[in-house]
């Protein structure tokens, strides 16, 4: 009897037990100027940008540096490693399509075993040179403790070229510098052998000192994309999501001016272009960035199967 009554005082114990309170989590307090900046953060608008196809040509190493480890005819270590490093942080930036030409007979040698030929055209072509590279190498020996300072410096010239003139219109310099110090006392610590990394990471500073300017120049210059097909009324357009495209937006086609020997320069100028029709973007087609297009429906003017080969697509500018 007395254990039926225990037992009968623990489940009621039991029932009638609450969960312990949780901790309120108690918010930090907000300064004005703080809510202020998130609130302008979350009203600014999205920025919209469409990305220009951009091709990486060939680095030349202008020191002496590596002279003696060429393995390639055209590319020596330090070049493609410049080339490797710029083709990796416009490609990180999400903002341009990237195509390779250091190799570009390689590549259409191949394109010619598989049977399948075209090189992209792209709106820039960017060449440069490793200018200047050294590595030097100081430390302090005492009589418990001994310090290593490993030094890698790099120079870059990058030059943006107009593929269509071979025009250079921008011509841009970057330095960097990398370190890597070691050190021993009483013989504990570390004795770093020779640092290879340094190479690259010498000539990734190099070239992000110079990266905001080049991707500035690029995107100042003009979009274009170019009409694939006209049928059924409807517009076919290369390019799509992945470079930017969103149904709804709204394309001007141009007639293409005529090109004109300048007399000045010797080099051809096209004559201004007409505005012949008015595009939305309805949807989208294609499975990656360098094959997909976009379907549009014609919203004002007209538009001549005939000439498709002359019109181009640009952004409108009103």
């Amino acid at each position: 009897m007395i254990v039926r009554l225990a037992l009968a005082v623990g489940l009621l114990g039991l029932a009638c037990a609450k969960p312990a309170p949780q901790p309120v989590p108690v918010p930090m307090p907000v300064t004005p100027e703080e809510a202020k900046r998130a609130q302008a953060e979350a009203n600014a608008p999205v920025e919209k940008f469409y990305k220009r196809k951009v091709a990486v040509g060939r680095f030349s190493n202008e020191t002496n540096y590596g002279r003696g480890l060429l393995v390639d005819s055209d590319l020596d270590p330090l070049g493609k490693q410049a080339s490797d490093v710029l083709a990796t942080q416009l490609q990180r930036s999400g903002r341009f399509m990237i195509f390779e030409r250091p190799d570009l007979s390689k590549i259409q040698r191949e394109q010619a075993l598989a049977g399948v030929g075209g090189i992209v055209g792209v709106d820039a072509l960017i060449v440069g040179s490793v200018t200047e590279f050294g590595r030097s190498t100081a430390g302090q020996k005492g009589f418990l403790s001994s310090t290593k300072r490993q030094l890698a410096h790099a120079k870059v010239n990058l030059r943006l070229i107009d593929v269509t003139t071979g025009r250079v219109f921008l011509a841009a310099d970057g330095t960097g510098e990398s370190t890597h110090e070691s050190g021993e006392i009483a013989g504990y610590g570390s004795a770093a052998a020779y640092d290879s990394t340094l190479n690259e990471k010498a000539i990734s500073a190099a070239i992000s000192d110079v990266m905001t300017e080049i991707i500035n120049e690029l995107e100042a210059r003009p979009w274009r994309t170019y009409v694939l097909a006209y049928e059924g009324g409807m517009v076919y357009l290369a390019g799509g999501s992945r470079q930017g495209l969103a149904a709804g937006d709204e394309l001007a086609i141009i007639r293409k001016g005529a090109s004109i020997k300048s007399l000045q320069t010797g080099l051809p100028i096209e004559l201004p272009g007409v505005e012949v029709a008015r595009v939305r973007v309805e949807s989208h087609f294609g499975d990656d960035e360098a094959s997909e297009g976009s379907v549009c429906s014609v919203v004002d003017g007209a538009i001549d199967v005939a000439e498709l080969e002359s019109l181009y697509v640009i952004e409108p500018k009103e």
